[in-house]
């Protein structure tokens, strides 16, 4: 079938196989040519386990780790596979592009393919780290999903984008009606806050590090890292001091525990601050497509923006295998200071003020975020043939 996008509102309802296989081979290539193992002042990781692989900055960890240091990864994601009539998700393709890729490159990569909030899931991750690998030296938790069913109650937790004490308007920009417009926002209750931290926090990155280590898959002296975004002024009100920043935070707590409770074994956990970016997370998120078109305009002026691949390629280089990282003082790494830096964030803010429906598209760069989100689902990227027939059933090799 010939493929092109079908976009309902802020997600894009099917992806291309070909645009996709394209897009982690730029990823690769991108790494190789910043031969990051070079760089890295620590042995890099042999044996890497990413919760959360398909996409964004866990496929681009999973790239990282392997084409970057060679290494050994086994990857965990929840992605729905083609048929003859309808294409897969993106992450499905994206998995079976990097199959194919690890195969000629003679790197091991499996996946698995399920709910990684479950306990089953993570039996099996278990057991297939001691079939295959017998340990694991890095633990990536990249996980975005808006519900989490308990493994010990059952019961259902769904996340809620609302701010915390008190309700906020502000501007936003709706992609499907090309509008900018005011938006307010009531503040979350209590059980609102709860279940969010619940599905956005870190009681499952823990889960995960307690049961490998319980069964004695984690190496001494393993690294684990959870992805967050902080964001400053502008994103403060549905991000920082909302529902999800409060869920963020517990991702600080989540590493402390982790720390005690896996001692014995020296495995180092920190939280990963990165910049904002076009995700199918963020382009759900109110004010958040407005704000990355404005940081675009401005980032790529000032010769500073980066995607996916390049955020995570200099995470590994500067922190995490860097001899003597910069951390906060909760312990956090951090990517994004060329976007959160006070002399961009005050252009942002100009921008910001000045933007209304009338001057949004010579303002801010919301072609290059379009383009970004139709890259997400393997559209709209160089060298690959749209009018083209192809084939949507893809396996993973």
């Amino acid at each position: 079938m010939v493929i092109k996008p079908k976009i309902r509102g802020f997600i894009c309802t099917n992806a291309h196989p070909a645009g996709c296989a394209k897009s982690v081979e730029n990823q690769i290539n991108y790494v190789k040519s910043q031969d990051v193992k070079s760089k890295s002042e620590l042995q890099g990781p042999k044996k890497v386990l990413v919760i959360g692989s398909s996409t964004g900055y866990g496929l681009a960890s999973r790239i990282t780790s392997a084409f970057g240091y060679g290494a050994k990864t086994l990857g965990i994601c929840f992605e729905k596979e083609p048929s003859e009539r309808k294409t897969g998700t993106a992450g499905w393709y994206n998995t079976a592009a990097f199959h194919d890729q690890a195969k000629a490159a003679g790197l091991y990569a499996e996946t698995i393919n399920g709910d990684a909030f479950s306990d089953d899931i993570k039996k099996t991750t278990i057991e297939k780290i001691k079939q295959d690998l017998g340990q694991v030296d890095l633990i990536i938790y990249s996980l975005a999903s808006p519900r989490r069913t308990d493994p010990d109650t059952g019961e259902v937790y769904k996340s809620t984008l609302k701010p915390v004490g008190q309700g906020y308007t502000t501007k936003t920009y709706d992609t499907d009606k090309d509008k900018v417009h005011e938006i307010t926002l009531e503040p979350a209750n209590q059980d609102e806050i709860d279940q969010t931290v619940k599905v956005m926090g870190g009681e499952d990155w823990e889960r995960w590090l307690v049961m490998l280590n319980e069964a004695g898959v984690v190496a001494k002296g393993a690294k684990t890292t959870a992805y967050t975004y902080i964001g400053k002024e502008l994103t403060w009100p549905i991000y920082g001091q909302a529902t999800i920043g409060l869920a963020k935070e517990d991702l600080d707590r989540a590493a402390s525990a982790i720390i005690d409770r896996l001692k014995s074994n020296n495995v180092s956990a920190n939280v990963s601050s990165l910049k904002a970016l076009v995700t199918q997370a963020s382009s759900a998120i109110p004010v958040m497509p407005l704000y990355i078109s404005l940081i675009y305009k401005v980032m790529k002026e000032e010769g500073t923006h980066e995607g996916c691949i390049e955020q995570i390629a200099g995470l590994y280089t500067t922190c995490l295998y860097a001899a003597n990282p910069a951390v906060d003082n909760m312990n956090r790494y951090h990517m994004e200071d060329n976007e959160t830096n006070d002399a961009t964030q005050a252009k942002i803010k100009a921008l910001w003020d000045r933007v209304t429906q009338e001057n949004f598209h010579d303002l801010s760069d919301y072609a290059g975020y379009h383009h970004e989100f139709l890259n997400l689902f393997g559209f709209d990227i160089q060298g690959v043939d749209y009018e083209a027939d192809v084939d949507p059933v893809v396996n993973w090799s």
